[in-house]
């Protein structure tokens, strides 16, 4: 596979495995979920289960789950064309994902930052006129 392809292949399986990750292990959709997890993590007997509650919880630890089920079902192999390439693929998937999330972590304070400074302009500027 030309090297082009393969950096745009990277790029948008990253942007998979950062997407599934970020939503698993950080919306309010799962929050349900990662709060069970996050209480059987703690309270389990057994290492392996309480490692396998807390990989929902942590969006580091999954993304390299979901970096080996997007490797099974895409079959991308990074510069070389055998097993060494699942293994490369393996490293640098979810380090460029967890790339994304840290920009999208940024960029969500960004805005909220700029959020509240609006509300607080907004609110003294009521003040004000009264």
């Amino acid at each position: 596979m030309p090297i082009l392809i393969q950096i745009y292949t990277l790029v948008i399986l990253s942007l998979v495995v950062a997407s599934v990750a970020w939503t698993v292990t950080q919306e309010k959709i799962f929050e349900e979920w990662r709060e069970a997890a996050l209480k059987k993590s703690e309270d389990a007997k057994n290492i392996l289960a309480r490692k396998f509650f807390y990989m929902w919880t942590c969006e580091y630890c999954f993304s390299h789950w979901i970096t080996i089920v997007v490797l099974i079902l895409s079959g991308f192999r990074l510069l070389i064309d055998d097993w060494r390439g699942y293994v490369i693929a393996f490293f640098v998937l979810p380090w460029i994902a967890n790339q994304w999330m840290s920009l999208y972590r940024r960029v969500r304070i960004d805005i909220k930052k700029e959020n509240a400074i609006a509300e607080k302009i907004e609110e003294n500027g009521d003040k004000q006129k009264k």
